[in-house]
């Protein structure tokens, strides 16, 4: 019996002005892997002196999101007053709850040279009794986080336990998500109800199928696989969410109603505003409110 259940391939959308990511979730044949509902690729890019990249403010409700770079900075600004610069190996966990507004930029320095940009955003559904929470944040330095050698691969854990350690950020459900570089071969955790792999760069064989770069591949719960190439690979998944979510824009919600009241709050101007980054944000978009 074969261990690959689905397999997606990225599609190119605009997240500001001449840039671009690859988002791979949610996708029609599958919206979320445990608990990550949303994941993106920005990059790999190099900007001319000048030009950086610019997300406005702009809200979340009921979820976290997990910032990690490969290469470059970027600055996160937010509602309840962090001001934090990520570079690559670093990982920020912002948990939305009952709402925060943030931004991310290039900071000036970068900015003023020519640089490059590479990394994953991704998003984790919040178990229902979070979902109302007073937002917070909370950065871990790549020096916190395991590196574990295995097999024929480097593994930086972000979130969870999984091949025999632990990472710093807090989860409330069984999640895990890491940055793998494979040399060799790598057998994947078994223990995650639901697993996925996806490709950042090179190509990974699986079952002798070759999974190029952008490919999400989705694991038959609990199956046995290992994957083989020279390639750096996410791994990411977890506990399935404790029922089903809607997502609208930047917001996710086990309950309509309560996108519906975060979209009002939003054009009201309600959300607390981003400390040092608030003098535009990103309108509810057109036609959707």
């Amino acid at each position: 019996m074969s261990a690959i259940d689905i397999v997606i391939r990225g599609r190119q959308r605009d997240l500001v002005e001449g840039f671009t990511v690859r988002r791979t979730l949610p996708a029609m044949q599958r919206r979320h892997v445990g608990p990550f509902v949303f994941l993106d690729q920005m990059g790999p890019v190099e900007l001319p002196p000048g030009r950086g990249m610019d997300v406005r403010p702009h809200p979340h409700i009921a979820l976290a999101t997990l910032t990690y770079l490969f290469e470059g900075a970027v600055l996160h600004r937010d509602s309840v007053g962090s001001e934090q610069l990520v570079v690559p190996g670093d990982v920020n966990w912002m948990i939305a709850g009952k709402g925060i507004a943030h931004s991310e930029r290039t900071p000036p320095d970068e900015r003023a040279r020519v640089h490059r940009l590479h990394g994953i955003q991704a998003w984790v559904g919040l178990h229902t009794s979070e979902e109302e929470l007073p937002p917070r944040f909370v950065h871990h330095p790549a020096s916190a986080l395991p590196v574990v050698e295995q097999d024929g691969a480097t593994i930086r854990l972000i979130t969870g336990t999984a091949f025999g350690a632990t990472a710093p950020s807090e989860t409330r459900t069984s999640t895990v998500y890491a940055d793998a570089t494979l040399r060799g071969s790598l057998a994947l955790p078994t223990e995650p109800d639901e697993l996925a792999f996806y490709v950042v760069s090179g190509s990974v064989t699986l079952e002798d199928q070759t999974f190029e770069e952008g490919a999400l591949v989705i694991l038959v719960p609990h199956a046995e696989a290992t994957v083989s190439g020279d390639a750096r690979i996410m791994i990411l998944g977890g506990a399935p969410l404790d029922g089903p979510r809607h997502m609208w824009w930047n917001f996710v919600s086990s309950s309509k109603e309560r996108i519906e009241q975060a979209k009002e709050d939003w054009k009201a101007q309600r959300f607390a505003r981003v400390v040092g980054d608030d003098d535009e944000v990103i309108p509810l978009p057109e036609g959707r409110g």
